[in-house]
């Protein structure tokens, strides 16, 4: 309803106006009129703006008021209709409890749990008490999102990890992790040679966000290093990165778009966010580390 509201201010001047006022205009139902003028008695409509006039000095302050008001009403009414759903459908999870402003949701850490719970409108996430918090007028949008949040929870609980891990000890896929991870802290990358990027900068790539230190124009070896990178092909020389600073995620400015073939790329806002999240995290802790270091140091 917000979005069609308008309300300007009224002036004396005019003839239409004889008093000083605020001509306002919201959507029409017949039942919000009808609250309108039982709560505005001296409202009346002006054909020539299309738009009720509310006479008096604070008109704009009481109309917000009252908008405010039928907001949280409608809040209530949703809360409601949302618990009334859970109730006759309720999730069946250990994960989730039943408070008494909305659901509060704790799990072990998961990527995909965070970055599903951010798609649920109004959810909030509580650091003091390590809880998600989700009121009751968005459980539809929770129940239609609880499989995908209930199945990464379950893949991190610390038992399940435990048992993934001693699956992989000493096999063949823990070989392939450690190698890849020997790779990766090489920080090096394959370019086509007819396509860089541009040094000093910001870009994506299937890394995450890196900036391109050096072109150093050393030869890929595909036999070698086909396993990490598929598709590498003798056109490729190395570029060697780093990860890119809070300031340059900050002052990066966005494509519209991922392109769909690409082994560099201007990273998308949907990109950035969670890599802002995370520099300014590391900033952070950075900062904490050299303050306890100066305090020991006095």
């Amino acid at each position: 309803m917000q979005k069609e509201i308008s309300v300007t201010l009224g002036n004396a001047n005019e003839p239409d106006d004889a008093h000083p006022g605020a001509n306002v205009t919201f959507p029409f139902d017949r039942m919000t009129v009808e609250q309108f003028r039982r709560r505005f008695p001296r409202a009346r409509w002006s054909d020539i703006r299309k738009a009720w006039f509310i006479p008096g000095r604070t008109a704009s302050g009481r109309f917000g008021k009252w908008l405010a008001e039928r907001e949280a009403e409608a809040d209530a009414h949703a809360d409601a209709k949302g618990r009334d759903a859970f109730d006759f459908d309720p999730i069946d999870s250990s994960y989730l409890e039943f408070g008494k402003t909305g659901f509060q949701i704790r799990t072990p850490y998961s990527k995909t749990v965070v970055e599903t719970l951010r798609e649920v409108p109004f959810s909030r996430w509580d650091g003091d008490v390590k809880i998600w918090h989700v009121p009751y007028r968005s459980f539809e949008d929770l129940r239609r999102r609880w499989p995908q949040i209930e199945a990464a929870a379950r893949r991190n609980e610390p038992e399940e990890r435990r048992r993934r891990a001693a699956e992989r000890k000493g096999g063949e896929a823990e070989m392939k992790s450690k190698l890849r991870s020997m790779e990766r802290r090489r920080r090096r990358y394959p370019l086509v040679s007819g396509d860089l990027p541009p040094i000093g900068r910001v870009v994506a790539i299937s890394y995450g966000l890196v900036v391109f230190t050096d072109i150093t124009g050393e030869l890929v070896e595909p036999a070698a290093v086909a396993e990490f990178y598929p598709g590498v092909t003798a056109d490729h020389v190395w570029g060697l990165w780093r990860k890119p600073t809070l300031d340059e995620l900050v002052r990066t400015w966005p494509s519209k778009a991922r392109p769909e073939s690409a082994q560099w790329w201007t990273p998308t806002i949907d990109e950035l966010r969670p890599a802002r999240r995370a520099a300014r995290s590391r900033e952070l802790k950075a900062v904490g580390s050299q303050t306890r270091t100066a305090d020991v140091a006095r």
